[in-house]
């Protein structure tokens, strides 16, 4: 994009956009008037760059426009399905609708109680993670660990932050988020068949140092 386009773009569309796009279109799911407006912005500026190499004229009233009718239609720069069952435009169109697990769906009137989505769909049964942890081999698991790993793991049970961790020990956050890829690998390999793959938090029986491994890839 030449400098005029994009000089075009952000002292004469965008303004337009921002304008227009928080009272005409409807936002979906977590979507809010200024990532519509960022995503509108982004499509705004792939016409322009389009128009400019096809040495086409275009005004910067006719690209808001188009673009804020796009939006209104579902259209987003990373897609515009209709089929879709998570896209923009299905949800537009009343085809589908998401919604949040922790949604009420039922108030126990005389206890107060309110029941979510979650609640309706979750199990009884024991979490799977906490059964294959119990096959783990957390003394081979331990032993591999230092002094100071054991520490952060224990600092990770007690609820504290990687950044908080780090300012204990004078360690760089980065430190810590290696850390926990490095026990996440180990983890991985020696899990026994039936460890979801991932993030789990499982307990382990016994009095074992580390009494619940919180993996977070992160």
């Amino acid at each position: 994009m030449s400098p005029q386009a994009s000089r075009i773009l952000q002292e004469e569309v965008v303004p337009r956009l921002r304008s227009a796009i928080p009272h005409n279109i409807n936002q979906i799911g977590s979507e809010d008037s200024e990532e519509l407006i960022q995503d509108a912005t982004c499509m705004a500026a792939r016409l322009l760059d389009n128009a400019e190499k096809a040495n086409k004229t275009v005004t910067p009233g006719n690209v808001a426009y188009y673009k804020i009718l796009h939006m209104k239609s579902g259209r987003r720069s990373y897609g515009a399905s209709t089929v879709d069952a998570l896209g923009i435009g299905a949800q537009l169109n009343g085809k589908s609708r998401t919604t949040s697990f922790d949604e009420p769906v039922h108030e126990e009137s005389e206890l107060g109680e309110i029941f979510t989505i979650n609640d309706v769909l979750s199990l009884d049964d024991e979490d799977p993670g906490q059964k294959a942890a119990r096959k783990m081999d957390w003394e081979a698991f331990l032993t591999g660990l230092t002094e100071r790993e054991q520490s952060v793991v224990e600092e990770l049970l007690a609820g504290r932050s990687g950044s908080e961790i780090a300012g204990m020990f004078g360690l760089d956050p980065s430190t810590i988020q290696y850390f926990k890829k490095t026990s996440q690998n180990s983890m991985t390999c020696l899990q026994t068949d039936g460890l979801p793959a991932g993030g789990a938090a499982v307990q382990p029986e016994g009095d074992a140092t580390v009494v619940q491994i919180i993996m977070i890839n992160s």
